[in-house]
């Protein structure tokens, strides 16, 4: 049996965003995405959070899916971000959601 420390999608991705010179000392809008069934369903979703989120965004998706991106302002921790995550998750489920991820915009520095 192996002993050996298996990296999860959140911390891989924090480790990558700490090597590409992320300002992690700031607050930064954090995009939490899902989708569901339907449009009023996932505006169900996005009322669970009013007051949380800094923008909500609804889309239509090809096979009738519809798409939601919800932004909250916080630390890019682990912790906070799997604790905002997993409240995601939970709010959602009940709606016949499913939590594709997270993400944040970074701005990349040029190397010379």
């Amino acid at each position: 049996m192996s002993t050996a420390y298996q990296e999860d999608v959140s911390s891989h991705v924090l480790r990558c965003m700490k090597e590409g010179g992320f300002d992690f000392a700031r607050i930064h809008p954090i995009e939490f995405y899902a989708t569901f069934p339907d449009e009023d369903r996932a505006r169900q979703a996005a009322e669970k959070f009013r007051g949380e989120s800094v923008n909500v965004q609804l889309n239509a998706l090809e096979d009738g899916a519809w798409h939601l991106e919800l932004s909250k302002v916080m630390y890019a921790t682990y912790d906070g971000i799997g604790d905002f995550e997993q409240d995601f998750q939970t709010a959602i489920v009940g709606l016949d959601g499913e939590v594709e991820g997270w993400g944040v915009k970074q701005v990349l520095q040029r190397l010379h």
